[in-house]
């Protein structure tokens, strides 16, 4: 009885854990491949066409999925914040989060546990702290 016990408290903050882990990775990759986006830029004049260009093409969330780009430059509909304001002006980059879903405006169910680089990389994070 008591290990039932015991292991009823212990399981959800393990599972709790490990989900602030999961963001705390997805976080720390968003930077690292916006910052490589933005590096490119600088050296090509012009954003990448897609991640496999920065390197980061094979790279997957720690869900999972592949993280999502999109170059906003050629007139691709950019994510939006609560008020519908783009959080980019040159590219948007996320990962889907945990439910593999997303929509475009961040107040949208599937968006809410997204990864995102926002405000052209001034904030990298949850959905829910932008």
């Amino acid at each position: 009885m008591v290990v039932l016990t015991i292991a009823s408290i212990a399981v959800p903050h393990l599972v709790n854990s490990i989900n602030t882990a999961k963001v705390a990775r997805a976080v720390g990759d968003v930077h690292t491949i916006g910052i490589a986006i933005m590096g490119y830029d600088l050296v090509n004049q012009q954003y990448p066409a897609t991640l496999t260009d920065v390197g980061y093409g094979a790279n997957k969330d720690p869900w999972g999925n592949p993280y999502q780009y999109v170059n906003l430059t050629h007139g691709a509909s950019p994510r939006t914040d609560r008020f519908a304001v783009p959080l980019n002006t040159v590219f948007d980059l996320y990962s889907m989060g945990k439910d593999g879903l997303t929509a475009l405006p961040l107040t949208a169910a599937q968006s809410q546990d997204d990864v995102v680089w926002a405000y052209d990389g001034s904030f990298d994070g949850p959905a829910t702290d932008y």
